[in-house]
């Protein structure tokens, strides 16, 4: 490890992301405890990168006013508690939490990604709010605004971040994608319900194969999500899956894989339209 807290360069098998998926409660101080086993898990079996899901700081369902109650800003505890476990291994944490907002009845559902050297480098407000199966995520989220895409470097790997129900709209990968990144990073609660796990692995695996890109995806684990937390290559083939345990699983991102792939499947430099906002 060098001097800066940062990992030394990974070995030619690439660099090891992990997703760590466990089931989040309304207990900040248990729910970082359940982090913090498990991220040690994963840097034990080499991983750099450990993606958790979305609302890992504090998930109640339905979502209400302790919700509302238990957001908090970017330097607040839950962040600190990332930073200083982020030191202790020395990798990247990716997380969701809960962040104030200017508006007292609603939060930002956002993610944050840490460095080894403690540091804040990305941070994402989910754009598109789950107003879908019967849930109602706006009436207590504030979407995230139109911005230019925060992403952050690995070892020469350009990562991005998004959430959830974002997957669903192939526009925010390929924005990501236009802002350079080689791996998009998937936190969330992917709810259950009828073929809705089905629906989890085929978007997922879309929107890896369309932007030839790793897509690091790590869903909550039943009984709220439906687990199945994975890491897909730009091929689409799915180099890990948990299924619905709680736990780790690493896989190695490749930069030769991804130029190898654009070579034979050159449908990204081959598009003719752009993505603009609305």
């Amino acid at each position: 490890m060098s001097a800066d807290g940062q990992q030394n360069a990974p070995a030619a098998t690439g660099v090891g992301f992990a997703v760590a998926q466990f089931s989040p409660g309304t207990d900040e101080a248990a729910n970082l405890a359940d982090m913090r086993a498990l991220a040690a898990l994963a840097a034990a079996r080499g991983a750099t990168v450990v993606v958790f899901p979305e609302y890992s700081a504090f998930c109640e369902v339905p979502l209400g006013g302790a919700s509302v109650a238990a957001a908090q800003a970017l330097d607040g505890s839950f962040v600190g508690g990332l930073r200083d476990l982020a030191r202790e291994l020395g990798v990247f944490l990716v997380a969701g939490m809960l962040e104030k907002t200017s508006d007292p009845q609603r939060f930002a559902n956002t993610l944050v990604a840490v460095s080894p050297g403690g540091r804040t480098v990305a941070t994402y407000r989910k754009l598109h709010l789950y107003d879908a199966f019967g849930e109602q995520e706006s009436e207590w989220v504030q979407a995230g605004a139109i911005e230019s895409p925060e992403t952050f470097e690995v070892h020469g790997l350009r990562v991005g971040l998004q959430t959830c129900y974002d997957i669903r709209f192939p526009e925010v990968t390929r924005r990501l994608v236009d802002a350079g990144a080689d791996v998009v990073l998937v936190p969330a609660e992917w709810m259950r319900g009828p073929l809705k796990e089905q629906q989890w692995r085929t978007l997922l695996t879309a929107r890896a194969l369309e932007n030839t890109i790793y897509v690091v995806a790590a869903d909550q684990a039943p009984p709220i999500g439906v687990g199945q937390s994975m890491v897909v290559d730009p091929m689409g083939v799915e180099i890990v899956t948990i299924g619905e345990a709680t736990d780790v699983a690493v896989a190695w991102v490749s930069p030769a894989r991804i130029s190898s792939v654009r070579a034979i499947n050159p449908a990204l430099a081959q598009r003719r339209f752009g993505v603009v906002e609305r």
